[in-house]
């Protein structure tokens, strides 16, 4: 399976204005312009599902995707910005942490990191953060296209080694992995299923 069918489902800024489903729900994590949109898109095969934008900083809200009544994604606002006001940078972290920590339809956290770079200060806060509210998460390294073939598992095993767990690799060029990582998806929704 590569891809599945993807829509929009609503845009919230915090906790209580989220949707009420129980679908399986998967946020997503990543520094500005890491490729979140990009993620949506692949595994959607639709290039206008989530707006990508070269200016980074745009996503202000947390917005929510459905994946074929099977799970949803949760776009949350890139970290790592800087020319957001301290002021509103300190109302995200509140409604972000408050929705991370109480969403009961959280399955998994999925933090996207840049394969092209070393492992960013930002990166590895973000994860500090999740590690110190032990919470569940898996790694994607977006930009796959970019690093020489006979560096991939260079690169996944680097991070691997920075963050231990799961690490998968993605390519929004040719979907080539998009196959791995649904079956991670079930595998996570299967095991809390089993657990609940």
């Amino acid at each position: 399976m590569k891809h599945l069918n993807g829509t929009f489902l609503i845009s919230a800024e915090k906790l209580s204005q989220c949707p009420d489903y129980v679908l399986p729900e998967f946020p997503l994590l990543g520094r500005s312009n890491v490729g979140k949109s990009s993620f949506i898109n692949a595994l959607a095969n639709n290039k206008k599902l989530a707006k990508t934008s070269n200016t980074p900083g745009k996503t202000r809200l947390i917005n929510f995707f459905n994946f074929s009544d099977k799970f949803t994604i949760a776009d949350l606002p890139g970290y790592g910005y800087a020319k957001i006001s301290k002021e509103v940078q300190n109302r995200w972290q509140k409604h972000l942490e408050e929705y991370l920590l109480n969403r009961a339809q959280i399955c998994s956290l999925i933090q996207l990191v840049d394969a092209r770079h070393d492992l960013q200060k930002n990166d590895a806060q973000m994860r500090e953060w999740v590690n110190a509210h032990k919470l569940p998460i898996i790694t994607i390294a977006t930009k796959i296209d970019y690093v020489p073939k006979n560096k991939v598992l260079n690169v996944i095993s680097k991070f691997e080694k920075a963050f231990g767990g799961i690490v998968l690799p993605f390519s929004a060029v040719d979907f080539r992995y998009n196959e791995k990582i649904f079956e991670e998806l079930g595998d996570i929704i299967a095991s809390k299923t089993q657990e609940g």
